[in-house]
Parts: C-alpha cells; structure tokens; sequence
C-alpha cells in the first residue's frame, strides 16, 4: 500500500481525528540523531595496508539483475567497476530469503540456527560475535546506516557498533515509516565517516532499494507505475547503485586501500515457481545474490565455486589478518587470488511459511551439482544441468535425496526450538511494522493433521506477496483482499488491511466489519484498534472511538500517534484539559508530530493560554519544511494570536 517515502509502504494508522489542517501530518521530515554510544576504543589498525572496510548490502537485489552478472539492460556502473577491480563470486546465495536472517549470517559467519534469527522479528542471539564487535574490539570506529525497520537495533545487530542509525521519518498519517530512501541513508554515513577523522572504521550501509513496491526512475521519463513491475524493479536497482557510487566518491581518499564489499541480501521473484516477491520458497530466483569484494588482496577475477554470506565475516578477517573465530562461513580470500575451496555443503532455509501463515517451513542443502528442498513433498535438481529448477529429480535420485536429507535434518528440523518464537516475545509495534512489510513474524500455531506444503498453498501466497509488496491500488487492492479472505477467511492481516481498503474508499460499515473480524482472528493490535477508532469517529460514535483509541493505548503505551489522537478527539469534544494532556504526551515522545503540535496551540488557545499557543505554532512553524503546503494555515493561527 502506498505511503511517503516514493509511494511506499502501508499507511495502516488513522489521520490524526481533529479538523483543522488536515494534512499537516503530510510532512516529511528525517530525524538524524541516532546516539553514540559512548567513547571509542584508541585507534589501532589490525592490518597495516587496510584501515577501512565498508560494506553495502542491497535489500531485495537479485544477481542477475546487475551489469557484471550479464544483464545486458542493468544500469549499476558503480557495482561494475567494483566487479571489473575485485572479485565478482559467480555463484553467491543467500542463508534465507529474508533480510534480518540473512544479514544477521552474514556479520556472524553462523546460519540461522547458530545465531538464532529465523524470520524477521526474532532477535539474534547475544553470544554470537557480530563483525562490528570483532573490529571494534581492534580499535576501529564502526558505524551502520540502516534503511529500513527490519534491521532496527532491537533485533540485535547493533552490537559491536558504536553508531546505529536507523530511525524512520514519519509518514502522512504521523506513523514512523518502515523505510527510508537510500540517499539519506548515505548522506548520513558520509557525514560519520567525515566526523571520525582519520581512524579505521568499519562502515555499514543497508540500502532498502529495490523492495517491492518498485517505483520507475523519473530520470527515464517514466515516473509512477505505469511499467510493468519488472522494469520498475530495474529502475529501482540503477537508483540503488548510484547511491554506491555517491558513497565510494564521497569516502574520497579512503577508498583506494579499503575493502570494499557489496552483497544482496536475497533476491526477488517475479512470478517463477508461482512467487511473487521473496520469502515463502527457497529457488535460487530468491537466494542467489550478488557478492563483490575489492581493495587488497582481491584481484580482478570471477570464480566460479559456490559461496555463502556467512563467507563474509570470515573473509574481511582474514583480509584483515585478524584471527578467525568459530563461524560455519569460510574465508574466500584463497579462492579470489586463484585457490580453491573444500567441498562443503551450504544451508539455506525459511521459516516465513510457518511463522506467517502456519504452513511448513523450508530447509535445504545445496551439495556440488545437487539441490536438496525438505519440504512435506521434497524436491531434489541438479541446479548444473537445471538452473531454473524445473526437473524434479527426486524419484530418480531416492538414494541422493535420503543422504541430502539427512544433511538438511543436521543443520536444522522443520520446527523451531520450543523457545524460538516465545524466548522475547515480538512487542505489537514490531508486529504491527513488519506486518506493513508484509510479514506477520507471530508464533506459529499448533499444527493439526501436519503442516501444509507452501508449493500447495503458492496460489494464495502469490495474492498475499503482491498485497503485501504495494503494487496494487485501489479497487485492484480491495479485489485481491477479497479474494484473499474468501479464500482465508481467518487471515487477520487480509482483514485488517481489507478494513482500510475500505475506509480509504469511503466504505466504513464494510471497513468496521473487517476490523471486527481482524481481532476475532487473532489481531489485538494497535493498528486494529486505530482503524475501528476511525470508523467510530466518521461515523459520529466519539465515546466507542474514545474506547478503541485507549485499548490501542493498554496495547502499545507510549505509542505517540495514539496519545495524539486521543488528544485530538478530546480536543473536539471540548475536553481541553485532557486534549493538553494527550497532545503534550504525544510531543515529548515525538517532536516531530506536526497535527499534534498543531493541535496543541489550538487546545491552548481555547484556554486562554495565548502565549503558550502562539509558541507551539511558532515551534510548529521552525520545524515545517520551508515549502510544505501546511506553513499557510499555521501562519493564519500565528496572526490570529498576536
């Protein structure tokens, strides 16, 4: 669904509910100021010939959608010269399709039964030694620039950096965004590694480009959506990579002797295998990625044996010459200056099938030619004749498939260990966040007759990705949610997101009956509840808005959107005392809510407290972009309380 940042992403709370400047919430404005914590270590370099590493990870990027992966339409000539200088790993996949597993073996060197983090939303264990931890321990500044909310420092990867920046702006309804554009991802980067002298850093920058929904490249002259999503996809890339070239020329004098790394975190599919989008399935459409290593030690080369992001940590380390740690990942620096690498198996696995809608999770191991997909109906291809997958070799190979199996049972089973879903519970807002993203992250219920196979459920998945990935507007949304609950009646995602579908269109006796049935399926979150709020509110029944807004309030405290709306309805309903409450609630958690400071001055002016009114407009005025369409109306109430 659509939202702020380039049209993207779920705006799934309600509008603040007072009148008055109606879209002063339409704002958008990036907050910076992600802490440092605490001193950092005295410099000391582990290596002498390279004092900086920077790393970019590009969400969502598939390997054959890059210029030196033979894409003959690509336009990534900062990721090409990268490739032309280093080593470019032919062959590089993926430990899951899904951002905080994979990202989280890649800066550990461990699959995702080593450091815990199975889908989106579960935390990655403590004891597992980041990258950054490594480094920092050396005496290297570490910074990481993040681009959206599933990398946020809660789930556990901040560890080992002394700089973490990854707050959202906020979108038009108030609501922290799940995502920002990579060009402010970058910006700040620059400004930390300008700030930090001359000392030896490792640098992080996680580029959201190009997830779903893919936005066409104005520069092509070709804005909006009307390409088709392939093209767009292909757009968004070229917008990605001219962030890599703006953050290598920005380093400036550091590049030359850094090792620089870039790498996909997973791919995309655009309808093989039936999938859209990532996560529920494990063909190489999703896990293969690109990997390029530059600077010391890594000539210009290809190599062609097949590789893992849990080669990453290892491989800086031993560029690095620090010495390795326990890692199921291994250095790949031999292999890039002509060596070779011990037969290995390599894992990848998702359990975004069970813990999103109850079906069986995937595991595979991919073994010399062969390709082994436990699953309630396995799968078994011979990925050197058979790239795309499509030959299911499994009855002709039953004595390959058992010993694979075995393989696959040894890394990990289908279920996840008792603790894995309940350990830290994921609090509603990351529910409710990554839910906008697409994912439900919720513990998997019991299973009853066994678990469904995805390839069976691939169907319905396809509808889900496509909802989730923001490409349909609309009365296309609302067909394909309506198709999604008559199939799947107990989908609480489908139904709420339906509710707003509705809402959006004017519907709000459809929209509340949406909104009733998300919680009787299992949704008691906040964004539920904001949505019923709404109805309640259009529709005149301000008391059970009120009641919805304070079950919103007992479900996320201290959500600053839902102490502003309470306050806003209070402030219609004439309660001032209660509207100042709320409202100044609202603020200290977040500044940055515009319709609240608004509403603000308005409750103060109410009460005679002109002065203090005039202020908050004022502040309200400060902090406005210098060309939002909302600075007129705030002017009018600053005149109005001279």
């Amino acid at each position: 669904m659509p939202g702020v940042t380039r049209g993207r992403l779920a705006r799934m709370g309600i509008a603040l509910l007072a009148a008055g400047l109606a879209s002063a919430t339409a704002v958008y404005l990036l907050r910076l100021g992600n802490q440092d914590r605490g001193p950092a270590a005295a410099p000391r370099s582990a290596s002498g010939a390279v004092r900086t590493v920077v790393l970019v990870t590009i969400d969502t990027l598939r390997a054959d959608r890059v210029g030196a992966y033979g894409w003959a339409a690509a336009r990534t000539p900062a990721m090409d010269a990268l490739a032309a200088r280093g080593a470019r790993f032919a062959q590089a996949f993926a430990t899951a399709p899904i951002t905080l597993p994979s990202h989280a073996s890649l800066l550990t060197g461990l699959y995702p039964p080593g450091h815990g983090s199975r889908h989106n939303g579960m935390r990655v264990r403590g004891e597992p030694a980041t990258l950054a931890a490594t480094l920092g321990a050396s005496g290297w500044a570490t910074g990481a620039f993040i681009g959206a909310f599933p990398l946020d420092r809660r789930f556990g990867l901040d560890r080992g950096f002394d700089h973490y920046s990854d707050r959202m702006p906020r979108g038009a309804d108030g609501r922290l965004l799940n995502e920002r554009p990579g060009s402010q991802v970058v910006d700040e980067a620059l400004a930390w590694a300008r700030g930090i002298g001359d000392r030896p850093c490792f640098l992080w920058v996680h580029l959201f480009e190009p997830h779903a929904p893919y936005e066409s490249d104005p520069a092509r002259g070709a804005p909006g959506r009307s390409a088709p999503a392939s093209v767009r996809y292909d757009d968004e890339v070229a917008r990605a990579d001219r962030e890599v070239g703006r953050l290598l020329a920005g380093l400036g004098a550091r590049v030359p002797s850094a090792l620089v790394v870039v790498a996909g975190d997973h791919g995309e599919a655009f309808g093989e295998h039936g999938e859209f989008a990532h996560s529920v399935f494990l063909y190489d459409t999703t896990l293969r990625v690109p990997l390029i290593i530059a600077g010391p030690g890594f000539p210009a080369a290809a190599p062609a044996a097949e590789v893992s992001l849990v080669d990453v940590a290892p491989t800086v380390l031993d560029a690095l010459g620090l010495p390795p740690r326990d890692a199921d990942g291994v250095s790949l620096l031999p292999l890039a200056k002509g060596g070779t690498l011990a037969p290995r198996d390599l894992y990848a696995e998702t359990f975004a099938p069970l813990f999103d809608f109850g079906w069986s999770s995937l595991r595979s191991v991919r073994s010399g030619p062969w390709k082994y997909i436990a699953a309630p109906s396995p799968e078994l291809y011979d990925v050197a004749s058979d790239a795309g997958e499509l030959r299911n070799s499994l009855e002709r190979e039953s004595s390959r498939a058992r010993d694979l199996a075995a393989r696959v049972a040894r890394y990990s089973g289908p279920e996840p260990p008792a603790a894995a879903g309940t350990d830290a519970p994921l609090d509603a807002e990351s529910r409710s966040r990554l839910g906008a993203l697409g994912y439900v992250a919720s513990s998997p219920a019991a299973a009853s007759g066994g678990r469904a196979d995805p390839k069976a459920m691939r169907g319905l998945a396809a509808r889900l990705a496509q909802v989730a990935a923001g490409e349909l507007e609309g009365a296309a949304l609302r067909s394909a949610l309506e198709a999604i609950v008559l199939e799947d009646p107990r989908n609480g995602q489908a139904r709420m997101r339906l509710g707003y579908a509705l809402a959006a269109s004017g519907d709000l006796p459809g929209a509340e009956t949406h909104f009733r049935a998300a919680l009787a399926a299992s949704m008691p979150t906040a964004e539920v509840h904001l949505g019923l709020a709404l109805c309640f509110a259009s529709t005149g029944r301000a008391r059970e808005a009120e009641g919805a807004l304070m079950e919103a309030r007992r479900l996320e405290p201290g959500n600053p959107v839902v102490e502003a709306n309470i306050g806003s309805l209070a402030l219609e309903a004439g309660d001032m005392a209660k509207a100042a409450e709320f409202l100044g609630a609202a603020l200290r958690i977040d500044p940055d809510l515009h319709q609240a400071r608004f509403n603000l001055a308005r409750t103060l002016a109410r009460q005679g407290r002109r002065a203090e009114a005039r202020q908050e407009a004022l502040t309200l005025l400060q902090r406005l972009p210098a060309d939002a369409p909302q600075r007129q109306e705030v002017e009018r109430l600053v005149a109005a309380l001279r």
